[in-house]
């Protein structure tokens, strides 16, 4: 039987990784971090933390991005980010909608749709019972 060239996640750890890369990395260099945590986070509470735990936000979509691409702590980096995920649909999003196009904007699916990918990712093979 022939071997597998790619692991058969890695299009789809290799597609959230961009989309962590490009939803942090930006933020970096145009100040929208700092943006981010005093002028939404702060706001909502979080004063005087909202600026490091903006950051503290980014680095971690930063790192679990790393860990998809090499494919290593997955299910950790996995965790760190749905929970992030569901904040922000608890905070910002579910507010918004449901969707990000058409009728409205800032919507909830596309968070749905990366947890749904992260939780498969984490279980690649699906749960099993013991």
């Amino acid at each position: 039987m022939p071997t597998s060239i790619l692991h058969p996640t890695f299009i789809l750890r290799l597609a959230v990784a961009i989309i962590l890369f490009m939803h942090s990395i930006p933020g970096m260099f145009n100040n929208g971090i700092n943006d981010f945590g005093n002028h939404y986070l702060n706001e909502v509470g979080f004063a005087p933390a909202g600026v490091p735990l903006a950051w503290a936000i980014k680095l971690s979509h930063v790192a679990a991005a790393i860990c998809l691409l090499l494919n290593k702590y997955v299910k950790w980096a996995a965790i760190i980010t749905i929970l992030i995920l569901v904040a922000g649909i608890v905070m910002v999003h579910f507010r918004e909608g449901s969707f990000v196009v058409g009728g409205g904007s800032n919507g909830v699916e596309f968070n749905f749709l990366l947890i749904a990918v992260l939780l498969t990712l984490m279980f690649p093979n699906g749960i099993k019972s013991r």
